[in-house]
């Protein structure tokens, strides 16, 4: 298939787009580099040893959107494209909602115009809202904590919406929990412009000596060390969920958790990150995030139901492989 894969030059994006490679698609990226490098697609390249096409452009601009897909015979979207940060959408509400809804309304309505009924949703775990753990799909979707979490929801009713309108539309929405980790090569990973917002560079770049120390968001929740408990998937099993999801994909709108069952908290993947890699990471406490839940974990059985899949990665793989690309991190962009 001819896949066109937004925010392809991401974190995510990238390890999908190799993942596709590998299962024998053909990829189109577009990605507007605004978290991201246009040399990690070229590490695609690299690690596939099979060429993609790329585009420059922010996929909330219809004319370049519909140039795409009139250039192209499409036959289906994976859409990564969307800004992530759950503490930068408290403060930038509005852009948030800009970027990640447009951006999907735009999407699909050039589907629908050149009939591509195939549809895969970077959707996220922060739809739930402070629910009961696990999380599983049949939930209610409670209002979320952020705005981030609020465009992930609007995006998935405007889905739901098109496909109830048009039989033929096929959706997959994944809701995916805390993805880290890295290639196994080395060469592709999570390297975040400036401060990370996510746990699992912040830790690699304190073990590097970027930063004195790591900073964790309150210990006072009610968890097993007070620390926040997330379900941290790897990134290639993720990257393997969305092939998954695609190649199973049928009519109407399938809603899946991608993670791994299991809740590990802020203190436990320190403690990880120390025993694959033999560093210690030196931490302080310090208030809350806003916007911030205290549990987060998956019920992923329907996806090893109805697409075959599971993650098969452990925390201690993840914290291996970030470390790698960490390490490798400053010698692959002096090396540009």
């Amino acid at each position: 298939m001819n896949i066109l894969v937004t925010g392809g030059a991401g974190y995510i994006g990238t390890h999908t787009c190799v993942a596709l490679l590998e299962a024998g698609n053909s990829v189109i990226v577009a990605d507007n580099l605004c978290n991201s490098t246009a040399e990690s697609i070229e590490k695609v390249k690299q690690i596939t040893n099979k060429e993609l096409t790329f585009y420059q452009m922010d996929v909330t601009d219809a004319e370049k959107v519909e140039a795409i897909f009139s250039k192209h015979k499409i036959d289906g979207v994976i859409h990564f494209a969307g800004l992530k940060a759950v503490g930068e959408s408290v403060v930038k509400p509005l852009t948030y909602y800009y970027n990640n809804i447009i951006s999907t309304m735009i999407l699909t309505k050039y589907c629908q115009k050149y009939g591509v009924n195939r549809f895969v949703f970077s959707s996220s775990a922060t739809v739930y809202g402070d629910n009961t753990v696990p999380f599983i799909e049949t939930m209610d979707l409670l209002p979320t904590t952020n705005p981030y979490g609020e465009t992930k929801a609007m995006s998935e009713r405007i889905l739901t919406d098109i496909a109830k309108a048009n039989p033929e539309f096929s959706v997959a929405i994944l809701r995916y929990f805390n993805p880290v980790g890295a290639h196994e090569s080395g060469l592709i990973g999570e390297a975040p412009n400036g401060i990370p917002n996510n746990l699992m560079p912040y830790v690699s770049q304190v073990a590097k000596g970027k930063f004195e120390k790591l900073r964790v968001f309150g210990n006072d929740y009610p968890t097993i060390d007070g620390t926040g408990v997330r379900d941290y998937i790897h990134v290639l099993d993720l990257a393997e969920g969305h092939v998954a999801a695609l190649d199973h994909l049928k009519n109407g709108v399938h809603v899946y958790n991608l993670g791994t069952g299991q809740g590990t908290s802020v203190l436990e993947l320190v403690k990880a990150f120390e025993e694959a890699n033999g560093i210690d990471i030196p931490y302080e406490i310090v208030e809350r995030r806003p916007g911030d839940i205290a549990s987060c974990y998956a019920d992923a059985s329907k996806a090893n139901r109805e697409l075959g899949w599971t993650a098969r990665r452990d925390i201690i793989a993840m914290c291996r492989d970030a470390w790698r690309f960490e390490k490798n991190y400053k010698d692959l962009v002096e090396s540009k």
